[in-house]
């Protein structure tokens, strides 16, 4: 890995845990000013910057690791290439050996002769003396005729032109066996020449494969150095990813911002009841209702009072008949088949829309705030009215699933501001965080458990709905009287 990027990067991480350390021992409403102002002037920069020069670092030593497997690559062709050389230089000794043999015993053949053929001339001079000694003797005594003296000066010449010839051979078989020795000594020097090329080749197929193994630890090492440093790019954008969403969630959002969110994604809903009236004649009523959509994790609702309905808990209950809905939005939507009441307020009406209605109606769903007492204020929405404005809140310890929500202090008033039953409050970070029951009181949702439920249709005659409605009036009325 290069040092110098690797001494970056420490410095770079070193110079990030100071500034972390130093962001948690600010005060917790200078934090929050200095964190508003960073996020002006250049949100995530430090993370987005060091998570480029680490991928950058990561890419480096990527393209290292390819160029050493290139010429590792390379070294084990220029290996099989050196061996491949070898074995035929070994072939071509064998064969140079092989060729010797039969030269050395050629050449011993050769010599064999030459003696016989020396023997033979030693044996010819031998009677040419001999008939040089017979032709005086027979000289000197003059007795010999002239024929025997023609025959032996004919046998004389024929002896010489035999000695003639074997001379002759006997150039012959030396200039052979020059030949022979010169031919031997050539293979001599190429079996040298051939042993030392061997010698040299095996040399440096030995420290070839040496520099192999050098390569294979180095590459080994490059590896581990390259998975430690995915490792910690992964964990450094892991953090990084968790630091934006803390920011995100802790950061508090404007009053437009979630005005504007909400207007976006609210959902139409529509509402007809039918029951009987004076003389058998037949009363329809409708409700033209605007919410959001909320989950809890679980089940997708839509949300609502029950002043937003058709339905009422005060006394006498009203017996209906039939009871029907549709949630819409845009072009998109879908009947409704259950009204429940939440178990902890009767006045809050839910309706299950459902995962998949959810989806395809394309509007947000909301989820319940968390931790809804993070800010000490909220944005107070009017669903139907179109106002909306932050205001501040306070816990009620004698009602610990309800807040107190201050209407003489509100900021940032939009429209024609009447804060009433029905509207929703949103928390600064976008969450629900509940629904008014009264003009004073807002119920805050920690979960949403259904009570009482109908099952809409024309057969709401049939479900006692007149005595459910006396009952959870009943419930409401026995609430102490802030809560009513």
């Amino acid at each position: 890995m290069n040092r110098s990027i690797l001494i970056v990067i420490c410095d770079f991480l070193l110079v990030s845990l100071v500034a972390f350390s130093n962001f948690d021992s600010l005060s917790p409403e200078h934090a929050a000013s200095k964190m508003e102002v960073t996020m002006e002037r250049k949100p995530a920069a430090p993370a987005n910057d060091m998570v480029s020069t680490l991928k950058m670092a990561l890419e480096d030593e990527k393209q290292a690791r390819d160029k050493l497997s290139v010429e590792l690559t390379n070294s084990r062709e220029s290996i099989q290439s050196r061996e491949a050389q070898l074995a035929e230089r070994d072939t071509r000794l064998r064969e140079y050996q092989s060729n010797i043999q039969p030269t050395e015993a050629e050449a011993k053949q050769l010599q064999e002769q030459r003696a016989a053929l020396e023997k033979q001339m030693a044996a010819a001079q031998s009677n040419l003396k001999s008939l040089q000694g017979d032709l005086s003797a027979s000289l000197t005594t003059a007795k010999l005729s002239n024929e025997q003296l023609a025959a032996m000066q004919t046998d004389l010449q024929r002896r010489q032109l035999e000695a003639e010839t074997l001379r002759q051979r006997l150039a012959d078989l030396e200039k052979s066996h020059s030949n022979v020795l010169t031919a031997k000594q050539q293979l001599d020097t190429k079996v040298q020449v051939a042993e030392a090329e061997k010698r040299l080749t095996q040399e440096q197929l030995t420290a070839m494969k040496s520099e192999v193994q050098t390569v294979r630890a180095e590459k080994a090492q490059l590896q581990a150095s390259t998975t430690k440093l995915a490792e910690g790019v992964t964990a450094l954008a892991q953090t990084s990813t968790d630091l934006t969403k803390e920011i995100r969630e802790n950061r508090p959002l404007a009053a437009n911002t979630i005005y504007n969110e909400f207007s976006t994604n609210r959902v139409a809903t529509e509402f007809f009841s039918t029951r009987s009236g004076l003389f058998g004649r037949e009363v329809k009523k409708k409700r033209d209702s605007q919410t959001l959509l909320v989950t809890d994790g679980f089940e997708t609702y839509a949300l609502y009072h029950i002043a937003d309905t058709p339905l009422t808990l005060w006394p006498p209950g009203t017996d209906w008949e039939a009871l029907t809905g549709y949630v819409s939005r845009g072009p998109t939507s879908f009947s409704i088949s259950q009204i429940a009441f939440l178990a902890q307020d009767p006045r809050v009406v839910i309706v299950p829309v459902g995962t998949n209605a959810a989806r395809l109606l394309g509007s947000k769903v909301y989820k319940i705030a968390p931790d809804p007492f993070k800010f000490a204020d909220a944005v107070l929405v009017g669903a139907n009215e179109g106002y909306y404005g932050e205001c501040k809140f306070q816990i009620d310890p004698s009602a610990p699933e309800y807040v107190r929500m201050d209407r003489s202090i509100f900021r940032g008033l939009f429209g024609k501001f009447n804060p009433s039953r029905g509207d929703l409050v949103i928390s600064k970070t976008g969450e629900l965080l509940g629904i008014m029951i009264n003009n004073e009181y807002c119920a805050v949702l920690r979960k949403i458990t259904p009570g009482f439920a109908f099952e809409c249709g024309d057969n709401l005659r049939a479900q006692n709905a007149s005595s459910v409605l006396d009952q959870l009036g009943t419930r409401v009325r026995t609430m102490p009287a802030k809560l009513q």
